[in-house]
């Protein structure tokens, strides 16, 4: 079976990636060295992967259900590099499916018990079913309300009647004395207590009639349980076999069952069976070196994976991150990429504008403006200038991009200046112009959109629209050209919101059209990057005092 796919299987010759800083690592620390392990997820494999997606989305048998897909980009012995592709569990039912990489070893050894288990599975599952949808149940709720209907209708007849003793009393009282009334009085109170007789009598034929149904749903009941218990208990009694079954090998040469990786706890159901593993395993065990592995969704979510089609994932928490150290153990990266010459190199930071004051770099898409909080996220173009220029370590930022963003991206040289340029952003004095590409038809040429914005301290970055705790944002938007079903439109925007743009073309208060990949808000078409740019800045200079005017070519 072949599962080795050449490089022109996924990207045409002429594709070009302006940018191979990794987008995440995959990392772990090795158990023997305790030394951190990293394998890269790069802009060269995400493009692979969105070919990838671009053949899952032809074929209407990857859309059934949602599952993780990966590629690992390989390096064979002779120096060539391939490519590997793996989807997590079943596919349509099948484990083994033609130019994918096959499942760990291992399941063979207990595939016998595995069928006798999942025989069990099924008849415990149709006979749960079966309880579940026991006659008697309705037949006890249907009499159960019919009898309550009864003495709902007797409980108002009872009441009604009392009052009209409870009148009778009163008037008997003025009319009557002695012996007379004392006879009467008894007759009133003869007819309550016949009514008392009555209600007793129909809630003792209600018990009797509903009794032996109880009976039947009680044992029923108690049987599910015990069903539950041993599906449960052949359950885990499998997933234990499995675990002990199921060895995985990594690049030391090293074999551990799931049982030995992660001894201590339950292991959760699943592990073993995910991308990376089978992607990893396979490359330990054939000589292959990684390079760099992307995993995604594809397909329906559902209510136990809110997953967005076409996104990527890192390594899931509970069943690969554990074992991402043993699975990377041995495996030596190529050296790292280097930081940009100022000319050019892997990844040039092309300069728009500099002086002794300010430095204007256009921004490419996938690179942070700042460092991030986390070591792998260190990567950026402060980080790269300050690398750079003698005067690096003085730049401050004056405004960010997102990382997806391309375009013109300011930093000062000096306190004075970064203070005189940060005001005019606050003040709105700086004038800015971002393009975009939105995945869909917008109906308006022209116009203005003013949404409140908020971004949940729980699920940061994303921003939304929130008119009793949102920030005001403005923006001014045209369109530029309508081209097929996606439409180029120039945004203004005069506040400055984390996310603005985005939100407001997403939004249905907005355009309610995302821009083209991004998934953050939603676009399910299937691009390289977001179609985001920022083409144009004009500001006052804070030194020399002339209006400065800065553009960038937009890339797409």
């Amino acid at each position: 079976m072949v599962v080795l796919h050449p490089l022109s299987d996924f990207l045409d010759y002429n594709c070009v990636i302006d940018n191979l800083s990794p987008r995440y690592y995959y990392q772990g620390f090795c158990p023997q060295s305790g030394e951190l392990v990293k394998l890269p997820r790069t802009p060269l494999v995400e493009a692979i992967a969105h070919s990838l997606m671009q053949k899952l989305a032809t074929d209407e048998r990857y859309s059934r259900e949602g599952k993780m897909y990966g590629v690992l980009l390989v390096e064979l012995a002779t120096g060539e590099q391939r490519i590997l592709k793996a989807f997590s569990g079943l596919l349509n039912g099948y484990s083994i499916v033609e130019g994918w990489v096959p499942p760990i070893p291992g399941r063979d050894e207990v595939a016998l018990q595995e069928a006798r288990t999942l025989a069990e599975l099924d008849a415990i599952k149709y006979e749960l079913i079966t309880l579940k949808l026991l006659p008697e149940r309705q037949q006890y709720k249907t009499l159960s309300e019919e009898f309550q209907q009864q003495l709902q209708a007797m409980s108002d007849r009872h009441q009604h009647c009392k009052h009209q003793r409870h009148e009778k009393r009163q008037l008997l009282s003025e009319i009557l004395t002695g012996t007379a009334l004392t006879t009467a009085l008894e007759q009133l109170d003869a007819e309550s207590r016949q009514y008392g007789i009555e209600r007793r009598q129909l809630k003792r034929r209600r018990d009797e009639a509903l009794h032996l149904l109880k009976q039947l749903i009680v044992a029923a009941d108690a049987r599910m349980q015990e069903l539950k218990q041993r599906r449960q208990e052949i359950s885990c009694q499998l997933q234990t076999q499995m675990h002990a079954a199921y060895s995985l090998t990594n690049f030391l040469g090293e074999s551990r069952s799931l049982q030995q990786l992660m001894p201590s706890g339950s292991i959760p159901t699943g592990t073993g069976y995910c991308c990376a593993p089978k992607l990893l395993h396979y490359a330990a065990t054939h000589n292959l070196k990684p390079l760099a592995m992307a995993e995604f969704w594809w397909g329906p979510s559902s209510m136990n994976q809110a997953k967005v089609q076409g996104e990527f994932y890192g390594a899931c928490p509970e069943r690969c991150q554990p074992i991402m150290g043993f699975l990377l153990s041995g495996f030596r990266p190529n050296p790292p990429t280097p930081f940009p010459t100022r000319e050019g190199g892997e990844m040039s930071l092309p300069i728009i504008y500099e002086d002794e004051w300010l430095i204007a770099i256009n921004k490419p898409a996938g690179l942070l403006s700042v460092p991030g909080r986390y070591r792998d996220s260190q990567d950026s173009v402060l980080s790269r200038l300050r690398h750079l220029l003698p005067d690096g370590m003085a730049l401050m930022p004056v405004h960010r991009l997102d990382q997806e963003t391309s375009g013109i991206l300011v930093l000062a040289r000096d306190r004075l200046t970064h203070s005189h340029l940060n005001r005019q952003f606050q003040q709105r004095q700086v004038h800015k112009v971002y393009e975009a590409i939105l995945a869909g038809a917008v109906t308006t040429d022209k116009g203005v959109i003013e949404l409140p914005l908020w971004g949940d301290p729980q699920n940061r970055p994303y921003q939304q629209v929130d008119w009793q705790r949102g920030k005001p944002s403005l923006t001014n938007f045209r369109v530029m050209a309508r081209e097929g079903n996606y439409t180029r439109v120039e945004f203004m925007p005069l506040t400055g919101r984390t996310h603005q743009i985005r939100v407001h073309a997403a939004d249905v208060q907005g355009l309610g059209v995302t821009i083209l990949g991004d998934r953050l808000y939603g676009c399910r078409a299937i691009a390289n990057r977001l179609h985001l740019h920022a083409r144009e800045l004009r500001f006052q200079h804070p030194q020399l005092g002339n209006m400065l005017y800065l553009q960038a070519k937009t890339p797409f």
